[in-house]
């Protein structure tokens, strides 16, 4: 008989990238049987591995991993698709005697899977193929600054360049006169309610994060993130239209590629983005009440985590 949801102890780890989320989640396996489930929405494809510091072959033989790989690069992936994979491998987990273990950045993944989806309208095809032909004449940053006049929290939260979640916006304030952001705002329909344990690494001071995002950078392409790009642009049959080409690093090397900038000013632009990505992560999370707070840089701030979980009742599966 599966377990109710409420008996079912599940950690959330999650933080700005180059954090060091994943080393975390490591150092608790080696205290308690856990399986991980990703939270990021760029390592849900295949091929993007450097760049997303997707866990190599070492740590995924040592701990199981879930929600990698999932997706070719000129697939989607959504938050809906996320929590239900999420709360499958979730059950999995649990039903073999294990701790699972949510580790990842995508904020929108996060706040999907602790508080339900909003309920929103259903797509309409006709009036999508109205926004993308207004889109193929002006471009995407003229829709994207049509939605900052419209709803400029939703706005705020997309980048002038993504497709599918402009257009989404658009789509549904054109349906219902009401903001894509009020509708997320509203109560949600469904939760997974399992008994979260959940966790933010938010550092105090930002200084020492921006300097861990570009020494990462700098080792990413050492390990051969610019020729990972290469193999993705060589294909043919992927753009910057693509989800998995807009992700941070790969949209600046892509842009390199495509003879539009030195490969010194895609670097720049990749480590600032990864930056400006970190500072949007921080932002939510110092607004995410039941995320408890843990300050990463802290002396043994690692060591102390990992022996609290390590010996909580509460994360028991048995």
């Amino acid at each position: 008989m599966a377990a109710d949801a409420r008996s079912v102890p599940v950690v959330v780890l999650t933080g700005p990238t180059g954090v060091g989320k994943s080393d975390w989640a490591l150092a608790l396996a080696q205290r308690r049987p856990i399986e991980i489930v990703s939270c990021d929405s760029a390592q849900v494809f295949r091929g993007l591995d450097i760049g997303t510091a997707k866990p190599d072959a070492a740590a995924r033989a040592r701990v199981p991993h879930h929600l990698l790989d999932l997706r070719d690069p000129s697939q989607s992936y959504s938050a809906g698709e996320f929590v239900r994979d999420a709360t499958a491998a979730i059950r999995d987990i649990h039903a073999r005697g294990r701790l699972p273990v949510v580790v990842g950045g995508t904020m929108l993944y996060i706040r999907a899977l602790l508080l339900g989806m909003a309920t929103l309208p259903r797509a309409d095809a006709a009036l999508r193929g109205e926004i993308d032909a207004r889109a193929a004449r002006d471009g995407w940053p003229a829709l994207h600054a049509e939605l900052a006049r419209l709803d400029p929290g939703a706005a705020a939260r997309i980048h002038a360049h993504d497709r599918q979640r402009i257009q989404r916006a658009l789509e549904v304030y054109y349906m219902t006169g009401t903001p894509i952001s009020q509708w997320q705002a509203a109560p949600a329909r469904t939760a997974t309610g399992f008994a979260f344990h959940g966790f933010a690494l938010v550092p105090g001071d930002r200084t020492v994060l921006h300097a861990r995002i570009a020494r990462r950078f700098e080792a990413m392409m050492a390990a051969g993130f610019l020729d990972e790009v290469r193999r993705l642009y060589e294909r043919g049959d992927l753009t910057l239209e693509h989800p998995a080409i807009r992700a941070v690093g790969y949209r600046q090397l892509w842009q390199h590629l495509a003879g539009e900038c030195p490969l010194e000013v895609a670097a720049r632009r990749s480590i600032a983005a990864t930056r400006q990505l970190a500072k949007r992560q921080l932002t939510w999370l110092k607004s995410a009440l039941s995320l408890e707070k843990v300050e990463p840089f802290a002396p043994a701030a690692d060591a102390g985590w990992v022996a609290r979980l390590g010996n909580s009742r509460e994360l028991s599966v048995i």
